[in-house]
């Protein structure tokens, strides 16, 4: 685990010291690599998420698998759900919340795919919970046409803890 604490610096910082501590993983032997932002998705119009996610994707572009990522920031017990695309606070869409106010992050889209298209370089798709309540082979599945359409980064519903078990075995 390497802990930056770059949300809220300058873009380039942000991808110069997550490509730092991705080189330093790689050397360790690391296999897969695990970018945790926060469970709101705090970020600004410019990043930092998705050009930290262009960053890593294009640091391991020679594994197997690389050019695709996903992104879901669900931490259902906490009241972050992600339906349609859209982040729930609780009850309240993220945009509706108090992080619409944030002084350094405000959330003023709950609208992940929107958000991230913003920020990145790939195109953003989504993993829509018709889908993902399917089960991980569907879950597959849906990923694999993504990627046919040219799509880097998928968005995934999740409500419940069990979608987040469902979408970690698709993506093992």
């Amino acid at each position: 685990v390497v802990a930056l604490k770059s949300r809220t610096i300058e873009p380039a910082d942000a991808v110069a010291q997550s490509l730092a501590a991705l080189r330093w993983l790689r050397a360790q032997g690391v296999q897969q690599v695990y970018f945790k932002y926060c469970s709101t998705f705090d970020s600004t119009p410019k990043g930092n998420i998705g050009p930290v996610t262009d960053a890593l994707l294009d640091g391991l572009s020679d594994l197997p698998g690389s050019g695709f990522t996903i992104a879901c920031p669900a931490f259902p017990e906490t009241g972050r759900t992600i339906f349609k695309g859209h982040l729930f606070v609780g009850d309240e869409l993220l945009s509706d919340s108090g992080m619409r106010n944030h002084p350094l992050t405000p959330m003023t889209d709950a609208n992940l795919v929107r958000v991230l298209q913003a920020q990145t370089k790939h195109k953003v798709g989504l993993v829509a919970y018709d889908v993902v309540a399917q089960g991980p082979a569907a879950i597959r599945k849906r990923f694999a046409a993504l990627q046919t359409e040219g799509i880097g980064i998928a968005v995934v519903d999740a409500v419940s803890n069990d979608d987040l078990m469902h979408i970690g075995a698709a993506l093992q």
